[in-house]
């Protein structure tokens, strides 16, 4: 079995319950209101988490690296990972100048998800803090959400262009996530194509959303669609303009891009060549739709999507079974509020896809 190693941004998310609501959902938020709301559920959330703790239930060998600072989140947050088991939480680095990241969930029934966020002990996180012990027998590496990690996305990403060639120079693949952008934030005023350029020819596997890649590489396009479809961009965008989006991203350096698409699934594209791969993965263009499920929340569903795709990928199986692999782990996801309590071994989701776990009519399928 690999041994995936999964390193950047980690928080403690706090997701309170909250009503069916038949009002606009601004109101949840407005001045001099209150709205009463059920249990909040205390999880370890980011990319780090999400996507680890996913790996560890779908029964891989995973490493988990992310700061924390020395404070009640961080030990609260190292509590969590430790209950989880498989050690996730003795990757974890400890910082004394610098709280630890949180984020407030709100995460309405039915309604796609926002976050107050804190990036805290993220934003320092640097190739020094990854030890070589930590890499000890290694296959992949993968890092996710540089957008909330200033050490990370400073001078066009070269840190993480350090850390993603030492991968390199061990054999390690490499895997890089991203989320999406405050636009009035420092990260917002970043050259993200810039950095994708100095960046994606030392990746391997890049696995971004639709909002989140369209924001980088064409922000014109994006805030056109902002503009005319607000959160749900998506309603406004045809399969062409994904599978040029894709291409562009293969065409900086990217051995495979995946695209997440939200409810509508995923989008592959691959190179000519993929390192380490048959010629099954070559030149490979293809969507994938999510299977039904009961939604209780939508909190990290695609890093548990990216977990599936990487479980797969690791284990050498064809592109088509990656793809149906990473949306039965982030379709699981949503039957629980936190990110991946609801996903179980490998071989209990893959029991349920025989079973003929019905799939979603999403739109580019």
């Amino acid at each position: 079995m690999a041994k995936i190693v999964v390193a950047g941004h980690l928080c403690l998310d706090i997701i309170p319950e909250l009503p069916e609501r038949t009002s606009d959902l601004g109101e949840l938020l407005a001045p001099g209101s209150l709205t009463e709301v059920g249990a909040a559920v205390v999880a370890v959330g980011g990319s780090v988490s999400n996507t680890g703790q996913a790996l560890a239930r779908l029964g891989e060998d995973v490493v988990l690296l992310a700061k924390i600072g020395d404070d009640e989140f961080g030990r609260t947050a190292r509590r969590i990972l430790h209950q989880a088991g498989s050690g996730l939480d003795e990757g974890l680095i400890v910082s004394e100048n610098s709280h630890t990241s949180y984020t407030l969930v709100i995460s309405p029934p039915g309604v796609d998800r926002s976050f107050l966020h804190s990036p805290g002990a993220n934003h320092t996180f640097c190739a020094a803090d990854i030890t070589d012990a930590a890499l000890e027998d290694g296959d992949l590496f993968h890092f996710g959400y540089p957008p909330l990690m200033r050490s990370i996305y400073e001078q066009d990403g070269a840190e993480l262009k350090k850390i993603f060639n030492r991968m390199r120079d061990r054999g390690m693949a490499t895997s890089l996530d991203m989320t999406f952008i405050d636009p009035a934030s420092e990260a917002g005023k970043v050259d993200w194509l810039a950095f994708l350029k100095n960046i994606l020819p030392s990746t391997d596997l890049f696995l971004p959303s639709l909002d989140e890649i369209l924001f980088m590489v064409d922000r014109e396009k994006y805030n056109q669609l902002a503009a005319d479809f607000g959160e749900n961009i998506i309603q406004g965008v045809e399969a062409d303009l994904i599978e040029k989006t894709a291409q562009k991203l293969i065409d900086l350096g990217s051995s495979v891009a995946v695209i997440k698409l939200g409810e509508h699934g995923l989008y592959l594209r691959t190179a000519e060549s993929v390192p380490d791969r048959s010629a099954s993965w070559s030149t490979i263009s293809q969507f994938q739709s999510c299977f039904s499920t009961h939604v209780v929340g939508t909190t990290g569903s695609g890093d548990c999507t990216i977990a599936g795709f990487l479980a797969a990928y690791s284990a050498g199986v064809s592109p088509q079974a990656a793809m149906i692999a990473a949306v039965a782990a982030g379709s699981a996801s949503t039957e629980s509020l936190d990110a991946a309590s609801a996903i179980p071994h490998r071989n209990q989701l893959q029991a349920r896809i025989d079973a003929g776990w019905k799939k979603l009519s999403g739109k580019f399928s």
